[in-house]
């Protein structure tokens, strides 16, 4: 049997072999932009190589914001109660309002009364009207103001969750910004990796991507069970003639390493 099996190995030979050398990059890598404009109170260059935490690494000053913030929650609170007081004059007004309207009809209707006295009477009527319709706008322009009120409460919580900076998971690669430096929208502020896997990119000629799903990945002279991924059929602008594929592989102990890659089409000749 072991012969068998011997055989059947010296019978399977490579073909094609076409080699290429691609660098074991992080999985992602990102810059981190301002998004907010602000002093720059902190930076943690401790955390430079180290992953990074739900904790801010770097903090823009956000202390007016907060004080614009108390003073929205505080305003919106004084017209909320406005709003609820006017709600019930306004239930007080509308039941005076029907009132004075059947009454209105009945003395209208009495030979008894004197023009003057009905008039007196309709005076009366369009000014409780008048005083509910008062009431009712004024509660839409309390509504209208708490609605922007909310609205700049949601710009400030943005703005000041913006001046934290975190990077929950990333590695840190390189802060760009001092302490008591001022930065703006826009401002690069540092660039953090994903190194919870790795990727290598690699540029293949026409007949690679043509013969593609008959080939097997070696990595450094072995077999691999690592497959091309995100395989492009633009060629790319810098590598002309060449197609880019990307390898997704587990993270190694270190980054950046060069490593042979090699397609290789095999045949088993025992069939």
């Amino acid at each position: 049997m072991l012969k068998i099996l011997s055989l059947l190995f010296l019978l399977t030979t490579v073909s094609f072999a076409k080699v290429y050398y691609a660098r074991v990059e992080p999985y992602e890598v990102r810059n981190i932009t301002s998004d907010v404009s602000g002093k720059v109170l902190y930076t943690n260059e401790n955390m430079l190589g180290k992953k990074l935490s739900n904790r801010a690494f770097i903090k823009i000053d956000d202390t007016l914001n907060r004080d614009e913030l108390e003073s929205v929650r505080k305003k919106m609170s004084y017209l909320k109660n406005t709003l609820t007081t006017n709600e019930k004059i306004l239930k007080n007004l509308k039941e005076a309002l029907a009132r004075k309207k059947e009454n209105f009809k009945k003395i209208m209707a009495l030979s008894i009364k004197s023009k003057v006295e009905k008039d007196r009477e309709f005076y009366d009527l369009v000014a409780s009207e008048n005083s509910y319709l008062a009431t009712l706008k004024e509660m839409n322009s309390l509504k209208t103001n708490i609605s922007d009120l909310a609205f700049r409460e949601k710009q400030l919580m943005k703005m000041i969750q913006d001046k934290s900076i975190v990077a929950n998971g990333f590695v840190l690669y390189e802060i760009k910004v001092k302490p008591q430096s001022v930065v703006n929208i826009g401002t690069p502020l540092a660039t953090v990796a994903d190194v919870s896997k790795a990727i290598a990119v690699v540029y293949l000629d026409e007949n690679d991507l043509i013969n593609l799903k008959h080939e097997v990945l070696y990595i450094n002279g072995k077999k691999s069970s690592y497959k091309l991924s995100r395989i492009s059929k633009i060629a790319d602008g810098k590598n002309i003639s060449r197609y880019s594929a990307q390898i997704v592989m587990k993270a190694p102990k270190i980054f950046s390493n060069l490593i042979k890659i090699e397609l290789k089409e095999e045949h088993d000749e025992s069939k």
